[in-house]
């Protein structure tokens, strides 16, 4: 691993001097994928670096402890240099796990109301708020795609793109079953439902990434409901994609114009099926397909949302956060990085069995 190490400092110090040089900006594309590369390379070497910092003080200090003046507080530090370097050690040994090729992607995000009628769709609601706030936090933008309401103002189905570079790195732990227990507002008893709302997320593919045929596509368009106007009302904007093959339905009805409609659909439908490929290549290998939403049933939940309690906890990695208010605002970062950090763990786990 050391050896992989230097490579990685060596090439970023490469990156360095390149970035300094006058006409490093000459070729715009070539040096923001430069620029790009050294972002990805910099915690790497910051956490070598360290570590090497803290080899250096074991070595000093046990070359010291031969004073007999020195020798008490030369334990001390080469002791907490020792642990350390060993913390650093099992850093710097996720930072080189393979990365997800989709994780610098776009993503786009199907929420649906699952189990709970009204109240189900009015977390759905919560939820698609949430996620916007989110990513509006993170400098990302939403794109809606298909959004059905109820008449109380839940969310039937939401389907929408968070454009922004390394969205799906964060946004695929999401994909679940989210529950929710708390008083509706039309319970006279004060009795505590519990609800669920599914939410699928899926790496942005182009028609470029999928072979799609054309021949395999049936299209139908419609008048599109809900916001918008007259106009809706009118004309024909809304479109609908069938995959004959597959049987996957895919619809877009936010924009004005049919043919924005349709381009929309085209890159759901290349998502959709880029994710029942890997789906199959997976079941090839695990014996079994795992789907992202499941039934919507109460009992396949990812994450529960407690509203007297005022908690949020995601059973995978049994985290527990007792501010569930901020957390609906979109303050995710938090459980996602525990969740990226377990990911890793158990990827380092595998890879050492």
């Amino acid at each position: 691993m050391l050896e992989k190490l230097n490579a990685v400092a060596n090439r970023y110090e490469e990156l360095c001097a390149k970035s300094e040089q006058p006409d490093f900006y000459s070729d715009p594309q070539k040096a923001s994928k430069l620029l790009r590369e050294k972002t990805e390379l910099e915690p790497i070497v910051d956490a070598y670096r360290a570590y090497n910092r803290a080899v250096q003080e074991m070595e000093e200090a046990q070359e010291l402890m031969s004073d007999p003046e020195m020798k008490e507080l030369c334990q001390q530090t080469f002791a907490s240099a020792k642990e350390e370097k060993e913390a650093l050690y099992r850093q710097l040994q996720i930072l080189l796990l393979p990365k997800d090729p989709n994780d610098e992607k776009s993503v786009i995000v199907e929420i649906r109301g699952g189990v709970g009628g009204e109240e189900s769709a009015l977390f759905a609601h919560s939820l698609f708020r949430m996620y916007s706030m989110y990513a509006a936090a993170k400098g990302w933008s939403v794109e809606l795609m298909n959004y059905s309401e109820t008449e109380l103002g839940g969310v039937k189905e939401a389907d929408f793109v968070i454009n922004g570079r390394g969205a799906y790195s964060r946004m695929k732990y999401e994909s679940g079953v989210h529950r929710v227990q708390r008083v509706p507002e039309t319970e006279s008893g004060g009795r505590v439902h519990t609800s669920t709302a599914t939410v699928a997320v899926l790496p942005e593919m182009e028609e470029v990434d999928v072979q799609l045929n054309p021949a395999d596509i049936e299209m139908q368009v419609y008048r599109a409901s809900g916001a918008g106007g007259q106009h809706v009302n009118k004309t024909s904007s809304a479109v609908r994609l069938i995959h004959k093959p597959s049987g996957i339905v895919v619809a877009c009805q936010e924009e004005r114009s049919q043919v924005q409609n349709r381009e929309k659909c085209m890159r759901m439908l290349a998502s959709k099926l880029y994710e029942q490929e890997q789906a199959r290549l997976d079941s090839q290998v695990t014996g079994m397909r795992r789907s992202q939403v499941g039934t919507g049933m109460r009992n396949e939940r990812i994450r529960t949302y407690n509203f007297p309690q005022g908690r949020v906890t995601d059973h995978r990695i049994n985290m527990t956060l007792y501010r569930l208010e901020s957390f609906l605002d979109g303050d995710m970062d938090e459980m996602i990085d525990a969740l990226i950090l377990a990911e890793r763990t158990a990827q380092l786990t595998g890879e050492a069995e």
